[in-house]
């Protein structure tokens, strides 16, 4: 009996085509967009964006999931374990660089799991507080958390947001009383309907409200001012010295996504982010548009493991994990009863 043995190679050569000519035709069925915070905030608001382009350029469905718990960890897990075939995407924000830091055990890697498609957007966030806040400037907030609590929600613990509270309290030794939401959006619903003090709010999604004068910002927790509101200060200016808290905002796909298909939602992105279209919609008021490539998009999230794990290290009594370690730092997850101000 004869059989028929076919080298590997050759098995290889009769399937390229095959592969490169589905690759070519990416996408050919919806693709889901990972999303691990709630809708309404800037990290939602920039993943539709973005997808709803990929939807008119690459005629399919980029569909927006949110995937909500944990800190972000379902989302993060949920796309970690899709298939590599390039439908299923993660939209990546500081959090998963962060989670590590606070917890040596951690399973996460974002560099054995995932393989990066672009870092599109990096941006501050604005420190912003209800009108009927007493308090008109940031010093002015600081001087009223000394006398009483200061509620201040963040989009879920462990976030850029929660750090950057816990240095505002650990630097100032204010009284600030932690209030953790799964997302930005609903904590800027709260701070709009008077349940809490203040919050972080990234430009893109508070804008309008600042100018219609439902909102007043406060301060910028960049390094620098804003170009766009280049009369706030920032907060490091108003009383935080070396204080400097970005946010910024980028694609993964599973590790073991074809280059091809990285490489042609990559090519799509940065076509959107070098148009005025995306000026109309999310004008400068926000971000430094990057589009980076893809290996410096890796080399960024590397960068940023080192960088958050010395930040949070505990060696040192004035570092933000041991604040946490002895419980100095006050966390609840009970929503206040609305504050009324009566005073001028």
């Amino acid at each position: 009996m004869h059989r028929l043995v076919i080298a590997p190679w050759v098995c290889y050569a009769l399937i390229a085509p095959a592969l490169s000519h589905a690759q070519v035709h990416y996408p050919v069925k919806p693709v889901r967009v990972i999303v691990g915070l709630a809708p309404g905030g800037g990290t939602d608001y920039q993943a539709r964006l973005f997808s709803q382009k990929l939807a008119e350029n690459l005629r399919q469905q980029f569909i927006v999931d949110n995937r909500l718990g944990a800190g972000g960890l379902i989302a993060y897990h949920t796309a970690a374990s899709a298939a590599p075939d390039g439908y299923t995407l993660l939209v990546s924000t500081p959090v998963y660089t962060i989670a590590p830091a606070f917890n040596e055990k951690s399973r996460l890697d974002l560099l054995r799991d995932f393989a990066p498609v672009s870092l599109l957007t990096k941006a501050p966030y604005l420190v912003v507080v209800h009108p009927a806040f007493p308090g008109k400037t940031f010093p002015d907030m600081i001087a009223h958390a000394k006398t009483q609590p200061l509620n201040f929600g963040v989009s879920g613990l462990g976030t850029t947001i929660h750090l950057g509270a816990a240095w505002i309290a650990q630097a100032t030794r204010a009284n600030i009383v932690i209030i953790p939401y799964k997302g930005t959006g609903p904590a800027l619903n709260d701070l709009l309907g008077a349940q809490i003090h203040t919050t972080f709010a990234n430009i893109l999604n508070v804008s309008p409200h600042i100018k219609s004068g439902r909102l007043r910002a406060l301060a910028v927790s960049g390094g620098e001012r804003s170009r766009v509101i280049p009369e706030l200060p920032t907060i490091a200016e108003s009383g935080v010295p070396g204080f400097d808290v970005t946010t910024w905002h980028g694609w993964l796909a599973p590790a073991g996504t074809p280059p091809a298909i990285l490489d042609r939602i990559h090519a799509e992105l940065a076509k959107f982010v070098r148009t005025p279209a995306l000026a109309e919609n999310s004008p400068p008021t926000v971000a430094k548009l990057w589009a980076a490539h893809r290996p410096n998009f890796a080399a960024s999230s590397r960068t940023r493991w080192r960088a958050g794990a010395v930040w949070q290290s505990p060696r040192g009594s004035n570092s933000i994990s041991s604040r946490f370690e002895r419980g100095k730092l006050i966390r609840t997850h009970t929503h206040p009863q609305p504050y009324t101000h009566t005073g001028g």
